[in-house]
Formats: structure tokens, C-alpha cells, sequence
């Protein structure tokens, strides 16, 4: 033992002797000599940052004594450089002059907290977004965040893929792009398989949890992600990003820009290209995208055009794998498609999408104190799933029985396609008002509008029925309108810093539904929201604060909940009232943060089983249900090779007097059940994560990716027999740049997924009824692929 403390103390020994200092300063504006709070200051040679505090001050602790290049950007100021000695504790100030010409990081504040919002958010930089853009959905960059849990129905990563933030799935999740919403208008789910590579033109994202500050869009009731596309770059350059693995995934992606030509104009664009084979039998994917982006950057105006789109042809494999195929060792089985008992599946069971998109985004800086967002857009979709579907009754279809040799054919196997074509659009704006340190005032609103058209066609049938080709069984119409308006203020007191947000939201949306005598007609249901957010920050120190926040959220049902039932049986929209509260410091070489919530439910609606009067089994509306947590994030730089990050999420998931509904095929009847308290679907206990990154050697990286979840119920009865195990999955991470002649960096990467190849399923479902006097679940789990790996190139000209 006493050699073990020997060696110990020898290892420690350089770091106890090595001294170590402070640098602070303070950050203002040259003309006016104004603190500016909220200024990034970074050590560019530790590549270390810090936000400037309300007085404008910044620190960095403990660095050891040599020399360091230190740097300032503000929005609308000329990065400012410093290149220091320390020796000691040292004050360098600077003063920033104001830029001829703005960016645009300002276009999308009113959807984004700030350094000190009373509200839990995670923000992710253009560095971090590259380091883990190797190929997968656009979810997976996101989830060493606290408290999110992302699947891949094709089990390896590409095609169809999701995320679930405090337990609350895409449908609840309010993104947006640019400031402008992503969610689909009807059903509300996001599907970034529709936005292939995105990633690649993205800049920044910020992840909020609970309701935060969501203005535009769908309700935030588990969280908010806010992307941010391309912004200005100086320079001009090509890239070229390509990657390939297991599973027959290949990606290939360049991207170009001109940098600023004439101090004025900037033109981006990028193409590309990725296919994968998929984990899971018959789920390959084709995947597609453009992204184009021009700019015009005046000394107090940025006006910028964005044209943007995808195509994704993806193998269906959104059922999952049967709960017996996994238990006999077949993880990978997909039963969509199958056609016979020979082992026959329909070869083109297939999802198949377009969606465009385009952004018009301006800024104007009026005054000083005053300056105005607006951005118009046009989003256009269009596109089908095909399916093979078996012993079809052609009543359902519209289709007349015909006789054949005097048999009477009233079903048939068949081929059907289920069309959507849609068009969104609309506005969105704010005005932001600060006439001094102490006021951040900003008035806002949007008004979107959504039409859709869902049609569909039976391609084949095995039986002669005498339609004709192309035949066209069932169409209707939908139109969405949006309108919201919200004001929002910032005053900071002292070391207070109160916050206030008061949103109003109306919804029109005219459907094809049931009406009072159950005849299927266009209907139209109105809704009003009244959203407040308060909240609270104290600031301990230049680098620390505490914080309390209380926000209301509402939610509208989505289109099946609207056409699949009556005026009688409609249900009503959901509300949440959301607490929070933490505390986070951020020092030069250790952040951490900690946040509580107890978000409290009101007529949160869920499947129980039960059939409203129209026969349909949808949500249901229930009292009262709750989550509750905490959420822990640090990252610790603990040598200046090494440094550990790492999120925990502890949580409550509740719902009271929950009442279950099951089929009794013995007795043709909805059995009942009651549950006095059980835990919410798909919520689990404890989420973690962990990132140990080494540097070696400089501009290498070796990073070890853990991700631990708990069990998760695929229903509100904790039972135990419809659970998803939790799984401990771990990656490696590898990364090499450097640069040759005429080449400004070559980026070689390697990502290993399951490293210990885990056999883990991430999501699943279930589908329980009653037979001969016993429940019998019918359970589906999307399983995820073994060791798997992607190898990367990334060459900058």
C-alpha cells in the first residue's frame, strides 16, 4: 500500500507543483464604453470559451503560466485578438468597435434562452455538430444531451430515426429551423429522414428541456430543438465529406462556398448522397439532399435566401421485430411485406418522399436599441408509402364484389398506395428592444398555414375486380391555420435577471371527420391558448447562477385524434404547467449544471385501448399524470490531453387511475382494468451518459461513448411482461486532421458503434388482448445492430 501512495504521489506530483493563475477582464463597446454581456471570450490555443457575465466581466481560472491567444466575438462587433504572457494573476480588457456589417446569429434569438434564461437548455457549436456528423439521423448528434433517448427503426443508425426528450416522443418536441417550424401540422411528428444530411449545412443547435422558450409551432411539451443553417463564413471553400461502413452505408457530401465576396455577398451550397442496406432485414434506404443559401450582409441589415430539400426512399421497417423472433435469435426479422407462407415478401414495401423547402430571413437593425427579424417560407411535400396487404375486404376499398364462374370474390390480396401532398407556409417576426444593459424586450408572432391532400390508389389486386389502374378509393382535404402572438422581456436588477413571456395562440383546422350523427363530413375545430412563462435568475458570481421557472404549455390533438372521432368523442387538447429550477457554473476548465422538474399534466392524452363511438382506438384524455426529475450535466478538463463529460437524468413518471382497455376475444367485449398509479410509456428512470476524450497527440482524438437507459414500459400498466430492458450500449470514437499542401485540413475518422456488440432494443411496441381467459401480449421491439462502424474523410480546400 505505502508504494501504491508512492507511485501515486509521483504521477500527481507535476500537477501539484505547477502554478497556476487567473485571467479576467472586461468586455465593452468602444463608442458608448458600455459593458457587453453575453460576449464569447475563448483561449484559442486551449480552445476554452466563456460568456461574458451582465457586467460585461470574464474569467478564466487556473492556467498555468505561458502564453495564450485570446479572442472576443460579439454579435455586430469586430472579433477583437489578444496574444498574452501570464506569469501571474493578469486583467486584459478589451473594447470592441462596431462591425460594417452584421451577422445573422441574431435571426434566431427569439426562439433561443440566453446565457442566463431560468430554463435548461444545451447548446451544440458547428465544431461539436462535425465532430459526430458521420452519416447517422440528424438525432443522433444529440444524444449525449441530457435526457434524450434516440432509436433507428433500420437498427443501424440511417433511414428512419427518432428521439424522445423526457420521455416525450417527436409529437411533442417543438423544432424549429432557422425560427421557423419543422413539426408536420397535422400529425406533428418531425421526420429529419425527409432532410437527409442536414447536419452538414448546420451551424449551431440548441436543445431545450421542458417547455423553455418555444414561440413558434408545436407545443414544447417535452423540449425544443433550435438548428441554425449556414451562417456567414469569410473565407471561401470546398469540402468534401464522405463516409462508409457496415451495412452497405455510404455517404458522399461536398460543399462549397464563395466566403465574402465584396464585403457584401456570400453563396453556400452543398449535394448529398447516402444509401444503407439497414440492420434489419428489407430496410435499406436511399437517401438524397441540396442545400443552397445566399446571402446579402449590409452595416445594419442581412437578408438571406435559403432553397433547401430532400428524397428519401426507405424500405418500411416501422413495425419492429416480434418479441418471439428476438427471444429465438433473430433480431433482424421483418414481417412487413410478407406475402405467403413460402417465405414471400412484396419487394417494393417501400416509404417514398420529397419535401422542399424555402426560407427568405431577414434582419434590419432600425436603431442602436431597435432592430426587426421577419422571414417568410414555403415548405412542399409530396410523396407515398406503398404496402402489400393481404385478404383485403373490397367493400373497404370502395370496390363492388364481382362474380367469377358464379364465386362471388369480396376479397382479394392487393397493393395499395397512401398519397400526401401538402404545402405549408407562412410568416414569422419580432422586433427586439434593448436600450440598455438592463432591458431585453422583444415583440413577436407568426401566422402559418397548411393544406393537405391525402389520397389513395390500389396499384394491383390478386383477383380480377374490374378497376382500373391507378383506381382511386378514398381522398380528403385538410387546412391548418396557425396565428400566435407573444411578447417577451429580460430585466436585469442587480443580480436578478426576471423573466416574462406571454404567448396567445389560435388554431383553425378543417378536416374530414365524423360529424354528431356519425356520417363522415368536413369538420372544423377551433382552439385558443394562453401560454405564460415566469422565471427568475440570480447570479452567485461572474461565472455561477441559480434559477426558477414556471411555464404553461398547451397541445392540440393530432389528425387522428380529430378524424377518427365525433364532435361527442373529440378530445380535448392537452395542457402542462412546467417547474424548474438549477443551478450552473462554468469555470476555464469545469461546467456543470444541475436541473429539477415536475412537469404536472392535464388531460394528457394516451391510448388506453378503448374504442370511441366511431370504432376507432385512439388517445385518450386522463387527469392527471405528472414527471418529475432531476438532471445533472458536467464537463471536467482534467489534464490538457484529457477531459470527461458526462449527464444523468434521475425521474418519476406518473399516472394516476389510468384505465386500460383490452379486447376479450372469448367474449367479443373492451375488458377493463384500473391502475391506481403506474409509470408513464416509454419513460425511463435513469438516463446516462458519458464522453471520455484523450488527445494523445494534437489534432488527434480517442473518445469513449457510453449511453446507460432504464427500463421502459411499452404501456401505462408497469407491467412487466410489456417492458423494454434497459441497455448499456458504448462507442469509440477516432479522429486524425492534419494538413498537406493546397489542402487546408484532411479529417480521418472512425466511429465504433457498440463497441461490445450489446444486444439492446431502443424502442418497441405492444399490442395485448384477452384469449381463452389470459392476456396474451403481442410485443414488437426495434432491435439495434450489433459492432458496427463508420469510416469518415473530410478534405478542406
Amino acid at each position: 500500500m505505502k508504494k501504491l501512495f508512492t507511485a501515486l504521489f509521483a504521477l500527481l506530483l507535476p500537477v501539484l507543483a505547477s502554478a497556476q493563475f487567473l485571467v479576467s477582464g472586461k468586455i465593452t463597446d468602444q463608442q458608448t464604453g458600455d459593458a457587453l454581456p453575453g460576449a464569447t471570450v475563448t483561449i484559442q490555443n486551449l480552445a476554452i470559451s466563456t460568456i461574458s457575465n451582465a457586467a460585461g466581466k470574464y474569467t478564466f481560472a487556473n492556467l498555468k503560466s505561458g502564453s495564450y491567444a485570446i479572442s472576443v466575438n460579439y454579435i455586430g462587433y469586430v472579433t477583437a485578438q489578444k496574444t498574452i504572457t501570464v506569469s501571474a494573476g493578469t486583467a486584459v480588457d478589451f473594447t470592441l468597435s462596431r462591425s460594417n456589417t452584421v451577422t445573422e446569429e441574431v435571426t434566431v434569438n427569439a426562439t433561443r434562452a440566453s446565457a442566463n434564461s431560468p430554463t435548461a437548455f444545451t447548446n451544440l457549436n458547428k465544431k461539436e455538430i462535425e465532430k459526430n456528423n458521420s452519416g447517422r439521423g440528424f438525432e443522433y448528434l444529440l444524444e449525449q444531451t441530457p435526457s434524450t433517448v434516440v432509436t433507428s427503426n433500420a437498427g443501424a443508425g440511417v433511414g428512419y430515426t427518432s428521439i424522445r426528450i423526457r420521455g416525450s416522443d417527436p409529437t411533442r418536441i417543438n423544432v424549429t429551423l432557422n425560427g421557423i417550424p419543422m413539426n408536420d401540422a397535422e400529425d406533428q411528428g418531425v421526420y429529419f429522414v425527409d432532410l437527409p444530411d442536414l447536419a452538414s449545412s448546420v451551424d449551431n443547435i440548441q436543445v431545450q428541456r421542458g417547455v423553455g422558450t418555444s414561440t413558434n409551432g408545436a407545443g414544447a411539451f417535452g423540449g425544443s430543438i433550435n438548428i441554425q443553417t449556414t451562417t456567414r463564413r469569410d473565407s471561401s471553400y470546398a469540402e468534401y465529406n464522405g463516409s462508409a461502413g457496415s451495412y452497405g452505408t455510404l455517404k458522399n457530401t461536398v460543399s462549397l462556398g464563395t466566403g465574402l465576396l465584396n464585403n457584401h455577398f456570400s453563396i453556400d451550397g452543398r449535394l448529398s448522397n447516402m444509401t444503407s442496406d439497414g440492420y434489419i432485414e428489407r430496410s435499406a434506404s436511399t437517401l438524397k439532399s441540396f442545400f443552397l443559401s445566399g446571402a446579402y450582409y449590409g452595416k445594419t441589415s442581412v437578408l438571406r435566401l435559403n432553397v433547401f430539400g430532400g428524397y428519401e426512399k426507405t424500405h418500411q421497417a416501422w413495425d419492429g421485430v416480434p418479441e418471439d423472433s428476438v427471444k429465438f435469435g433473430n433480431r433482424r426479422y421483418n414481417e412487413l411485406g410478407y406475402i405467403n407462407s413460402s417465405g414471400t415478401y412484396y419487394g417494393n414495401q417501400v416509404d417514398n418522399y420529397n419535401q422542399n423547402y424555402y426560407q427568405l430571413l431577414y434582419y434590419q437593425q432600425i436603431n442602436p436599441q431597435l432592430s426587426f427579424n421577419g422571414a417568410l417560407h414555403y415548405t412542399r411535400g409530396y410523396g407515398y408509402y406503398e404496402e402489400f396487404k393481404n385478404d383485403q375486404a373490397l367493400a373497404d376499398y370502395q370496390v363492388t364484389p364481382v362474380t367469377v364462374g358464379g364465386v362471388v370474390i369480396d376479397h382479394t390480396d392487393l397493393i395499395r398506395r397512401l398519397w400526401l401532398d401538402n404545402d405549408f407556409y407562412g410568416a414569422t417576426y419580432n422586433f427586439n428592444y434593448k436600450p440598455n444593459t438592463k432591458l431585453d424586450f422583444t415583440l413577436g408572432g407568426a401566422y402559418n398555414e397548411y393544406k393537405g391532400r391525402h389520397y389513395n390508389n390500389i396499384e394491383w389486386t390478386q383477383q380480377s375486380t374490374n378497376i382500373p389502374q391507378d383506381y382511386e378509393y378514398g381522398r380528403n382535404y385538410a387546412k391548418k391555420t396557425d396565428f400566435n402572438l407573444f411578447a417577451r422581456a429580460e430585466y436585469h436588477v442587480g443580480n436578478l435577471l426576471f423573466y416574462g413571456d406571454l404567448q396567445y395562440r389560435r388554431i383553425n383546422y378543417s378536416f374530414l371527420g365524423y360529424d354528431q350523427n356519425l356520417k363522415n363530413v368536413q369538420q372544423q375545430a377551433k382552439l385558443n391558448f394562453f401560454n405564460p412563462k415566469a422565471g427568475i435568475t440570480y447570479q452567485i458570481d461572474d461565472n455561477s447562477n441559480v434559477y426558477a421557472s414556471v411555464a404553461v404549455g398547451h397541445h392540440e390533438p393530432n389528425r387522428s385524434a380529430y378524424t377518427n372521432s365525433s364532435p361527442a368523442s373529440r378530445p380535448k387538447p392537452e395542457q402542462l404547467t412546467d417547474f424548474e429550477a438549477g443551478y450552473r457554473t462554468a469555470q476555464s476548465n469545469f461546467s456543470a449544471g444541475v436541473n429539477g422538474f415536475y412537469m404536472l399534466y392535464k388531460d394528457q392524452l394516451v391510448l388506453t385501448g378503448a374504442l370511441n363511438d366511431v370504432g376507432e382506438a385512439i388517445r385518450t384524455n386522463i387527469d392527471d399524470s405528472y414527471r418529475a426529475g432531476i438532471e445533472a450535466n458536467g464537463k471536467v478538463k482534467i489534464t490538457q490531453q484529457l477531459s470527461w463529460a458526462a449527464t444523468a437524468t434521475l425521474s418519476a413518471n406518473k399516472v394516476k387511475n389510468f384505465k386500460q382497455f383490452l379486447y376479450n376475444y372469448d367474449t367479443d367485449k373492451m375488458d377493463a382494468t384500473v391502475y391506481a398509479k403506474t409509470d408513464i410509456a416509454y419513460s425511463p428512470g435513469f438516463i446516462g451518459s458519458s464522453t471520455i476524450s484523450y488527445q494523445p497527440v494534437k489534432n488527434t482524438e480517442i473518445a469513449f461513448i457510453s449511453k446507460y437507459v432504464g427500463q421502459q414500459y411499452l404501456d401505462n400498466t408497469s407491467t412487466q411482461s410489456r417492458a423494454l430492458p434497459h441497455y448499456f450500449v458504448n462507442d469509440v470514437r477516432l479522429n486524425y486532421n492534419f494538413s498537406v499542401k493546397g489542402v487546408k485540413n484532411v479529417g480521418i475518422g472512425l466511429l465504433i458503434n457498440n463497441v461490445f456488440s450489446a444486444k439492446y432494443q431502443s424502442d418497441g411496441a405492444t399490442y395485448p388482448d384477452i384469449e381463452g381467459g389470459k392476456t396474451v401480449n403481442y410485443n414488437y421491439f426495434f432491435t439495434q445492430a450489433p459492432v458496427n462502424f463508420l469510416a469518415s474523410l473530410n478534405v478542406k480546400f
